[in-house]
């Protein structure tokens, strides 16, 4: 059997090496994927991120042991957890450290943990991440938990990859109007505020809820965070069809995670917004976002080679040296750089 046809068969050897080939941009990866693309769309997505050090690892590690350990005789789920971790800008390396945090799962063949890099990668995610992700899906896993690097405002990458966003507070980190601020927020489908044993807990809550009072910014289609202002335009309902459900309001759940206080009600929300997304048709209209994103992103890494292979490597260096030395504007450089590429089409 090839790769694809191990993963299928719940081979976690085939499912590694693919994950490494992925991982690395290797053009037997992206076979797999595309072999495996039909299988993928059922996995439950949920997307962890927060400020560092508010205990995101460790409420991913709780989340986890609760879906294979379930109270009231349900069925355990298989779950898989991307961790990502930031790159060092001066040396490259990352130490992949969130496993030390999760070592109590290790030995269980339902629980897969894969850890990455950055790698220069923005916005809390790796470049690999949407692919690891589908193929977890791909190979049966139920949910698929990734916690981002935690950077902070700018970490919004997960809500074009994630059907369901937590984001995680803890008291004590800084200013309650830092809680506030237009950013991390604004994406959060579940607010959690971890380390709730720690003082200050009620006034990280009082600050949150009156975010919330102010008008949470609901992502009726995501579109704020599509790239160069594409926009997914939901068609209209059909005769008969219900009206789109109301907006979902973010609730605030409190827990200590080491103690796993708060993870079976938070595990509960996780189950509501699911059911939520479902009967609105948000599962759908994410998908559509997310595929359309990964396209816009293939389309623009594409025409970027073959604009660079086009492209006279004299010319860029006399441009870049022209622009170096002001004589020329950055504007002016690209319209050169174009029209260099078109002429030596």
């Amino acid at each position: 059997m090839g790769l694809a046809e191990d993963i299928l068969a719940g081979g976690r050897l085939a499912l590694a090496r693919a994950l490494t080939l992925v991982e690395n941009d290797d053009p037997a990866g992206q076979a797999v994927l595309s072999a495996l693309f039909h299988s993928t769309g059922r996995a439950h997505r949920i997307g962890v991120t927060g400020a560092p050090g508010t205990g995101k690892s460790s409420l991913v590690n709780q989340l986890a042991r609760f879906y294979r350990q379930p109270p009231d005789a349900q069925p355990p789920r298989r779950v898989a957890i991307v961790a990502v971790d930031p790159s060092s800008p001066f040396t490259g390396g990352a130490i992949l450290g969130d496993r030390i945090r999760m070592r109590d799962l290790a030995g269980d063949p339902g629980v897969f943990i894969r850890s990455m890099a950055t790698r220069g990668s923005l916005g809390g995610l790796a470049a690999a991440t949407a692919g690891a992700a589908q193929l977890f899906d791909a190979a049966g896993f139920d949910v698929i938990l990734i916690e981002t690097v935690g950077a902070g405002q700018s970490e919004v990458d997960i809500v074009r990859l994630a059907h369901t966003t937590l984001v995680v507070e803890a008291p004590g980190m800084g200013d309650d109007i830092q809680a506030i601020k237009a950013g991390i927020l604004e994406i959060a489908d579940i607010l959690v505020i971890n380390k709730a044993d720690h003082i200050g807990v009620e006034n990280t809550e009082r600050a949150l809820r009156s975010m919330l009072e102010l008008g949470h910014p609901a992502r009726l289609a995501g579109s704020q965070f599509l790239h160069h202002g594409q926009t997914y335009i939901p068609q209209a309902p059909s005769a008969g069809q219900a009206p789109e459900a109301e907006v979902w309001e973010p609730p605030i759940q409190r827990s200590v995670a080491p103690e796993s206080k708060g993870i079976a009600e938070l595990a509960a929300h996780i189950q509501r917004h699911r059911l939520y997304l479902e009967s609105s048709g948000e599962w759908q209209r994410r998908d559509y976002q997310r595929l359309q994103h990964e396209l816009h992103t293939l389309v623009q890494n594409a025409l970027l080679q073959r604009w660079e292979q086009q492209l006279d490597p004299a010319v860029y260096q006399d441009i870049l040296a022209a622009l170096a030395g002001r004589r020329i504007s950055p504007h002016a450089a690209l319209q050169r750089l174009l029209g260099s590429a078109d002429s030596r089409r």
